[in-house]
């Protein structure tokens, strides 16, 4: 199940450097491509969390807690990319720093589930 959550979330961030490089280049609204990028990111948190549920991994390399530390991050960048949508909605101004948030949660979350699975 713990792979399945990386693959999932693998695909997550390749399409969020698809939205990112969109939204740098002035591209029109991309909500399909958004949309799809929080279902997988939603179904990816989910799949870590029930692989959180299993036996403990990491204990030996000191990594046993980065998967709930990721998971936890995830879910903020959840939150904040949901606050993306909302706020690309209604053109707000503060959307720029929203994306950003989003963006750096997700890859420290996505740098220690790396770590997570690579060493655990």
């Amino acid at each position: 199940m713990l792979l399945l959550a990386f693959a999932i979330l693998s695909a997550t961030v390749a399409a969020g450097i698809v939205l990112a490089l969109l939204h740098l280049r002035g591209s029109p609204r991309h909500g399909a491509v958004g949309a799809l990028h929080g279902v997988a990111g939603a179904a990816g948190l989910v799949a870590l969390l029930l692989a959180l549920r299993g036996p403990p991994r990491g204990v030996l390399t000191g990594v046993a807690s980065f998967g709930a530390i990721a998971a936890a991050l995830a879910a903020v960048a959840l939150a904040a990319g949901l606050a993306v949508a909302v706020l690309a909605r209604r053109s707000h101004g503060a959307v720029g720093l929203v994306i950003g948030t989003h963006a750096t949660l997700a890859i420290t979350a996505y740098v220690l589930l790396l770590a997570y699975v690579s060493l655990g």
